[in-house]
């Protein structure tokens, strides 16, 4: 029998297995929408979701993770959590719980895998650098979730797009999960347009809020936080910018003190107050903590000066590569990198459809840390973090408690 022969089959078998593991509640494989119709996916048979995890982790922007900041930069640490790790961590938690609550893990998949793909290099302070740079230049504000859907909607493929399915984009675009959720329900019945409108709603009005249309995009927002939370502190202590005592008993006994158990606890009251419901839920007291939790990272963590030595000398960067690429494409400079590597075989499509911020924008975004700073001169390249590491976290002895030493955070710290 030829493949084109058996191929309904394993439709029909795979559509069938769905419906016996999945909750109605889920979004079906069958249910997957497309922008545009490929002829060539009519003897495809992996399922739609299936399809965009392996476009998503083909593409470009994907493997520019390997070397973008996910909260510290400039440290010289290679057990510091970048964004590769980030995603990963997400897909697996989301997968877990998507799994004991009967909803579908490749959608979970695909859209934990392509969240972050929009970010800037340096985290959020690089979003908040050229967040600022896109509204002097009448763009509007930068959102990375937004940046996200640019990339692979508008711009893999040389300008193409990824042309994933709705439901994904849509968990990407909706996966904030800076702003703390007790609960998420589904906002349901969107479509490519109402998306489209959202972004436009977004990056003009910072406070208009998304909500996923799947529950599946609900558990990957609430997963975002899991990963990050108890990592970030963590790192935070292998760094010795705050010990493990410091977190506030509120905050111990209900998710306890290290990353794994915190994980676990976070995960377990998602599926118990989730489990055949229309929503995903963390418990009152658990959410509450988590809540706290936040608030603790973001004062200890965040927003400690000992890790924004650069800041400023970044944002300087920001806005000189933002103004050089900017005059390089209004003059038509085609020696520019822009031009050469960015710009390179672009769809005329692409080219049309964005004005010449918008494609500094694009291109910056995209960058890793490493290639961002290669854009300039080693003697105008900040140099790296150095922080106040406690003496009695470096040596096993009790003589030099009070002493501080500066150095740069090595595997040795």
């Amino acid at each position: 029998m030829i493949f084109s022969e058996i191929l309904p089959h394993i439709r029909q078998a795979a559509n069938q297995r769905e419906k016996k593991t999945l909750t109605p509640r889920a979004t079906f494989s069958m249910a997957a929408i497309r922008r545009h119709t490929e002829d060539s996916l009519q003897n495809d048979y992996r399922w739609p979701f299936a399809l965009d995890v392996d476009r998503i982790l083909h593409s470009g922007a994907y493997a520019r993770y390997i070397d973008k900041t996910q909260v510290f930069y400039l440290i010289k640490n290679d057990h510091i959590t970048h964004r590769v790790l980030h995603v990963q961590l997400v897909s697996k938690i989301g997968r877990t719980i998507g799994r004991y609550i009967g909803l579908n893990e490749d959608l979970i998949e695909a859209i934990a895998l392509g969240h972050d793909i929009g970010h800037t290099p340096f985290g959020h302070d690089g979003e908040r650098f050229l967040s600022e740079l896109c509204r002097l230049e009448g763009i509007g504000n930068f959102f990375h979730n937004v940046q996200s859907i640019q990339f692979l909607d508008k711009l893999e493929r040389k300008g193409k797009g990824l042309n994933l399915c709705l439901q994904t984009l849509d968990g990407i675009l909706c996966h904030d999960g800076e702003l703390h959720n007790q609960r998420l329900e589904p906002l349901q019945s969107k479509s490519f347009e109402s998306i489209d409108k959202s972004i436009e709603h977004k990056i003009h009005n910072p406070d208009y809020k998304l909500m996923p249309m799947s529950l599946e995009g609900c558990v990957v927002r609430m997963a975002d936080t899991v990963s990050y939370i108890g990592r970030d502190f963590e790192d935070a202590i292998r760094l010795n910018l705050i010990k493990r005592s410091d977190i506030p008993a509120n905050i111990s006994e209900k998710l306890a003190n290290t990353n794994g158990t915190i994980v676990y606890t976070l995960v377990t009251d998602l599926i118990n107050n989730s489990f055949d419901r229309p929503y995903i839920a963390f418990s009152r007291e658990v959410g509450t903590a988590l809540e706290n939790f936040k608030k603790f990272n973001l004062k200890q963590i965040y927003l400690n000066p000992e890790i924004k030595q650069q800041t400023r000398r970044l944002n300087e960067l920001f806005e000189r590569l933002f103004t050089k690429y900017l005059s390089d494409l209004e003059q038509g400079k085609s020696s520019s990198v822009i031009f050469s590597t960015f710009l390179k075989d672009i769809s005329d499509n692409y080219l049309k459809q964005h004005s010449n911020p918008e494609i500094v924008r694009d291109f910056i975004a995209g960058m890793t840390d490493s290639y961002f700073l290669e854009q300039f001169p080693p003697d105008q390249r900040p140099g790296p973090v150095i922080i106040n590491c406690r003496a009695d976290h470096l040596y096993n002895n009790d003589k030099k408690q009070n002493q501080i030493q500066k150095t740069v955070i090595s595997r040795s710290c």
